[in-house]
């Protein structure tokens, strides 16, 4: 590395620099062990100096070895170290513990912030609606800016949200629902634009399928999608693969994030390999561009300064430490983000569900008779072995699959208390707790798949046009 820049480090991203840091920290070492003329040493530290200065202006924060910026935690799909167990990036979900991922970790380790009930409570005061139960049980836990959104939103300046799916299955299964479910609720209670990607490039790119099975997928998701009763005056569903080739403004941002992200930031952030191919490297800048509304000119009148909220899993969070950290660089506001737990297999909380496993979840297309077979068949309990003990020392809430999807599907605070005292106490026993899911579970899919029926090719049609929404912008 040269000892005098050899671009303008205004322009270099945190992570940029603190990458130039640490290249400049090892020549420094190198010199002096090398016993280098004194003035050759003295330079490199004098461009040492100036970078860490550039370092802590950019960050506001002075440079630490191996502590990378906060919105841009390295995360690779190796194992995870030691002592975290738990490993976590947009293809993988893995732990040990049979309770899940320890969430306050990972919130640590991604650099998020904790939803807590101060922020609850602003969001019910904000609204004038009772907190979704999502929010009220930690199903959505972590956030970025959510704060920034409230302040804008109590200062009557609008926002967006923005969500996805990507189509790897023609059937998609309970858990999807729920950043679709939460979605919906953020979108009636603040009355914002709504924009749905459906990254069926994405898949084509990982999974062996055609892009014509992508795109066919696409179109079967958004059926599904369009059931949870999304207002169509209100909500913009795309494809990828067929927006792209229609849009200047969205396919402008994908080449200004592409253009400021370097190949070894997407190694370091994705763990992408010289074997993947040049499709995957470039996907996250596709994922990034419909954080910036002046990807839908058609929607917000061309402006690009209307901040996005895009509720997620937090398996998603390393696209958006991406995008978060590119924006400000290409005149953006930065994405806020509201993270969510994982739905949970069947068989437990340790992986994430398999669309090509019927039975790891309960899919949306499953007969009463199919999700009552599943759930007594399947559903990882947290019972004793006998009803004796379990009569004695009571089930465990904590990695019992029945418990966790009424956390997720049980609307009513007190009845979910009421079922959780009684099976921790041996009242209650798993056979019983299994009754209360499949009655919970089968009107909730059988709701869903009359919905669904109402949800014709020309209804998709509509809301896949690209077309001015219910707002003035």
């Amino acid at each position: 590395m040269a000892d005098s820049p050899d671009c303008d480090l205004m322009s270099l991203s945190p992570l940029q620099l603190f990458e130039r840091v640490t290249e400049q920290g090892e020549k420094v070492r190198a010199l002096k062990a090398g016993k280098a003329p004194k003035d050759e040493i003295d330079a490199a530290v004098r461009m040492l100096l100036s970078l860490k200065l550039s370092y802590k202006t950019a960050t506001g924060q002075d440079y630490q070895a191996g502590l990378p910026p906060k919105d841009l935690v390295l995360i690779n799909n190796g194992p995870a170290k030691e002592e975290d167990e738990d490993l976590v990036d947009p293809w993988n979900v893995q732990t040990s513990n049979a309770k899940g991922v320890d969430y306050d970790k990972l919130i640590v380790r991604f650099g998020s912030s904790k939803i807590d009930t101060d922020l609850i409570n602003r969001i019910e005061r904000a609204t004038g609606q009772k907190p979704h139960h999502f929010l009220r049980r930690g199903i959505f836990f972590s956030h970025r800016d959510m704060d920034q959104i409230l302040d804008a939103y109590e200062n009557k300046k609008s926002f967006y949200l923005y969500t996805g799916r990507g189509p790897s299955s023609q059937a998609m299964h309970v858990g999807h629902l729920i950043p679709f479910m939460f979605t919906k609720w953020l979108q009636e209670v603040f009355d914002v634009p709504l924009v749905i990607q459906l990254t069926d490039d994405e898949k084509y790119l990982w999974k062996d399928m055609t892009v014509e099975k992508a795109y066919e997928y696409a179109k079967e998701n958004a059926k599904d999608i369009i059931a949870c009763g999304f207002d169509i005056n209100k909500t913009f569903i795309f494809s990828d693969l067929d927006y792209l080739g229609s849009s200047t403004g969205f396919y402008k941002n994908i080449v200004k994030v592409q253009k400021h992200v370097t190949f070894n930031q997407v190694k370091g952030i994705f763990g992408f390999t010289d074997s993947d191919c040049i499709g995957k490297i470039s996907f996250p800048a596709i994922q990034a561009a419909p954080s910036f509304s002046s990807s839908f000119p058609q929607i917000f009148n061309g402006k690009d300064n209307i901040q996005c909220l895009i509720p997620c899993a937090i398996d998603q969070d390393p696209y958006f430490r991406m995008t978060r950290d590119v924006a400000p660089r290409i005149g953006q506001p930065k994405p806020a983000l509201l993270h969510s737990v994982f739905f949970p297999a069947l068989q437990g909380a340790q992986t994430k569900m398999s669309a090509s496993d019927p039975n790891s979840s309960i899919f949306l297309t499953d007969t009463a008779k199919q999700i009552k077979t599943k759930i007594n068949k399947h559903a990882f309990s947290g019972g004793r072995d006998t009803i004796e003990e379990h009569r004695k020392y009571g089930g465990n809430c904590d990695v019992d699959v029945s418990f966790m999807y009424l956390t997720f599907f049980l609307e009513d605070d007190d009845r979910l208390e009421q079922l959780k005292q009684a099976y921790t106490s041996g009242e209650l026993l798993t056979g019983e707790l299994k009754k209360v899911l499949i009655e919970t579970m089968q009107p909730l899919v059988a709701s869903h798949q009359e919905r669904r029926k109402q949800v014709t090719d020309e209804i998709v049609k509509q809301f896949m046009t690209p077309r001015k929404l219910a707002f003035e912008f």
